[in-house]
């Protein structure tokens, strides 16, 4: 089908329209026509222009740009896109968790960070964070704890006391809560934030060698964040700032980028690390594994259609290509499939075929048919094996992306590495990292999140931060006692 602005306005089946100002009445005055179809086609579509909107990260934006490799990580994956002097396009989506399409860009919550390589062996997917870590550790709670930060079953009310109920009773949350709760839980704008993996993820280089890795995209704006007086206020002002932000910026030519920095850990490193790798809310110490430089990518690009560019963007971190792969992360093995599968019931079946999120190079897949379907097979075999020449592959394969395993089937947490428990980075993020100021902003932040919470709660807040700081906590306590 092609687009052309110049001919006049039609039907979506290519009739001309006799008017789009007037419907078909009895006279100037008398009742609407059933069959005025330009009518009816025009308002049953509006009817169905919303799709239903991400369950968490709603509320985004993004832009299109080129990512290209500065270092050489050739040694660690043979991912033909992170190859030296390797180039592609790429599109980044920005997003808060919590909040729904309508939503203040400036409220205190986690910012989504995804990007979707088109590289020349299929598409990759890096969906992260603008936080290394996360608030849980096994995706059964995942449902849960989105449920916590949105809207109350009665009131449709956000609470606060829901919120501090489930990070208060799930102790793994302690290092993410503490990262949001203090300056870096509010970015100036998505230009001036890091992204992050979170996640370990695994590479393979040519020789079938093994590597565990970690992403951050490091911001070349710098890192800056706003207060929460100006937060409130910029969120009565302008609801859209992080939207409006990097779409102007992008538009007058002030073009974000952010560098990829990885952290890589051999394969066997893992069995013994001092905490467990694949914990979601733990991160490695760049001590251990310094940052290795790979590459920079540059936002140029700002879409010309929203909807079509953005919102119908699916990205999933089921998208891999040679050279990389999963880890045993149990929150990351979830999203493999939870993703994918939530992209299906929010845009539909054939949501791969949409332009924005078709790969640059050709596909033989013998997934078939459902909904809105446009690219096919034609009259080649829908099955495999078949005898009529569609190529298929057979036979044992072992993934050289995999490891290996071995255990009973059970419902249990990770084992426990030497250093793990669940407060021990919070309070190193708090008081090795954050400075007396900081540390005073965040006291303030929490004191001011508890005006709704009760008990049991209120007195679970004091008690979990007094785990994450004693000093903090007690801080915490009396300043809202002495209100």
């Amino acid at each position: 089908m092609t687009f052309d602005p110049k001919i006049p306005s039609t039907t979506e089946s290519g009739e001309t329209r006799l008017s789009d100002e007037k419907s078909l009445s009895v006279g100037a005055d008398g009742p609407l026509m059933l069959h005025d179809v330009a009518l009816v086609q025009k308002l049953a579509r509006f009817d169905r222009e919303r799709i239903p909107e991400r369950s968490p990260h709603a509320k985004g934006s993004g832009a299109f740009g080129e990512f290209t490799v500065t270092g050489d990580v050739s040694k660690y994956t043979k991912a033909s896109f992170l190859q030296p002097g390797a180039t592609c396009r790429v599109l980044a989506r920005f997003s808060a968790v919590a909040g729904e399409l309508g939503a203040p860009d400036t409220w205190r919550d986690v910012r989504g960070f995804a990007l979707k390589f088109y590289t020349d062996e299929g598409n990759y997917d890096m969906v992260g964070n603008n936080t290394p870590v996360f608030f849980i550790r096994d995706p059964m709670k995942f449902p849960d704890f989105i449920h916590s930060q949105k809207r109350l079953p009665d009131s449709a009310l956000r609470s606060k006391n829901m919120q501090w109920d489930f990070w208060t009773l799930s102790p793994e949350s302690a290092h993410q809560v503490a990262y949001l709760m203090g300056d870096r839980g509010i970015p100036r704008t998505w230009r001036h934030m890091n992204g992050y993996s979170s996640h370990t993820y695994m590479w393979v280089n040519e020789a079938g060698e093994r590597f565990w890795v970690k992403y951050h995209f490091i911001s070349d704006q710098g890192v800056e964040y706003l207060s929460n007086e100006d937060a409130d206020r910029i969120a009565g002002e302008d609801s859209d700032f992080h939207r409006r932000d990097l779409f102007e910026a992008i538009d007058r030519g002030d073009c974000p980028s952010w560098t990829l920095k990885v952290q890589i850990m051999p394969y066997e490193e893992a069995k013994t690390y001092r905490f467990n790798p694949f914990d979601l809310t733990k991160t490695w110490s760049k001590k251990d594994y310094p940052r290795i430089e790979v590459g920079r990518f540059t936002l140029n690009e700002n879409p010309t259609n929203h909807y079509a560019q953005i919102e119908q963007a699916a990205f999933s971190p089921s998208n891999v290509v040679p050279g990389i792969g999963f880890s045993p992360d149990k929150m990351l093995l979830a999203r493999v499939f939870s993703y994918p599968d939530a992209q299906r019931a929010r845009i539909g079946t054939n949501y791969n075929q949409l332009p924005v999120n078709a790969p640059i190079v050709p596909t033989n897949s013998y997934d078939k048919e459902g909904a809105m379907q446009f690219e096919h097979s034609g009259d080649a075999p829908v099955y495999a094996p078949n005898s009529y020449d569609r190529a298929y592959q057979s036979g044992d394969v072992v993934d050289e992306a995999g490891w290996e395993t071995d255990g009973e089937l059970m419902r249990a947490a990770y084992s426990l590495h030497a250093e793990d428990d669940d407060f021990g980075q919070a309070h190193t993020l708090v008081r090795d990292v954050y400075d007396d100021a900081s540390r005073e902003r965040l006291v303030d932040t929490v004191v001011g999140m508890l005006d709704e919470v009760e008990e049991p709660v209120l007195s679970r807040v004091f008690e979990y931060w007094r785990k994450i700081d004693r000093q903090v906590g007690e801080q915490i306590e009396s300043a809202y006692r002495a209100q």
